[in-house]
């Protein structure tokens, strides 16, 4: 039994469902994930298809709570999102090239990690409102693909915004930053519940019920541990990944403002626009 990592052989029962030239472009394609908590799900799976060089972006330490759907280990505990999601990609393909970096995304360190990337997996979940738009409108403007992933309680949804996108997010979400601007409140909480308030009808009732709760303890200005689940990581990380294949192939990937959305709930899959028209 060899004890050397063969690239050939770890990915050759990928063939069949990945051809020669698509391998060979996730070989050397590279990846900066900003959020390594729901984030985690998309690198140890696109490792194991083949895809070897990452940039980790995250200023957080693991905690108990994270371990119910995020690929951390109960040893991990205490340390860097991004270390304990290097330790996990490594021992997949210790030959993996893996670059961290222990710092939330803002506006300046955005352009760096920007120029490091062919894809970027975006999981910040408009948290930090002004650092997201600003990752998008430089990606746009560097030429860069970006996908950014929602986990939906028993599914997930992504955005998929090619160089090329003819709507940005700021494009998409200004009518809902104009009305909360208006209203004197551009927070997280009012801007995306002006969006949930838009597409609650296409989820499921159980998740539009948690988001709402987690809006509200929000206003009242206390943290908030929004109810999320592993089946949700997973897919989030599962239906990124396929669209990352599927851009590399040359294969027709929904994009945005449309969402795609998968629920375990209820067995669908359907696209939702999210824009207000």
């Amino acid at each position: 039994m060899t004890t050397e990592f063969d690239y050939d052989r770890f990915v050759m029962r990928n063939d069949g469902y990945i051809n020669k030239a698509t391998q060979a472009k996730i070989r050397n394609t590279r990846v900066v994930v900003v959020g390594a908590g729901l984030g985690s799900a998309l690198p140890v799976a696109a490792t194991r298809m083949g895809f070897q060089h990452f940039v980790l972006v995250d200023g957080d330490t693991v905690d108990m709570h994270n371990l119910n759907r995020q690929f951390f280990d109960f040893e991990d505990i205490g340390r860097p999102k991004v270390e304990a999601l290097k330790k996990q990609i490594l021992r997949i393909n210790p030959t993996a090239q893996v670059e961290t970096i222990q710092a939330n995304l803002d506006k300046d360190n955005v352009a760096d990690l920007v120029a490091k990337a062919d894809f970027i997996f975006d999981t910040i979940d408009f948290l930090d409102l002004e650092a997201i738009l600003h990752l998008h409108a430089t990606a746009k403007a560097m030429g860069k693909h970006i996908f950014t992933a929602l986990s939906i309680g028993p599914g997930g949804g992504v955005l998929y915004f090619p160089p090329d996108a003819p709507e940005s997010l700021a494009d998409i979400i200004q009518k809902d930053v104009a009305s909360a601007t208006a209203e004197g409140d551009v927070s997280y909480s009012n801007v995306f519940g002006k969006i949930m308030g838009r597409i609650g009808v296409h989820l499921d009732a159980q998740v539009v019920e948690q988001v709402a709760r987690a809006l509200t303890i929000m206003e009242d200005g206390r943290p908030c541990p929004a109810s999320q689940i592993s089946v949700g990581s997973f897919t989030v990380g599962s239906m990124g990944l396929s669209m990352m294949h599927d851009v590399l192939a040359g294969l027709e990937v929904p994009t945005a403002p449309y969402m795609v959305v998968h629920s375990f709930r209820n067995h669908t899959s359907k696209k939702i626009k999210i824009s207000a028209d």
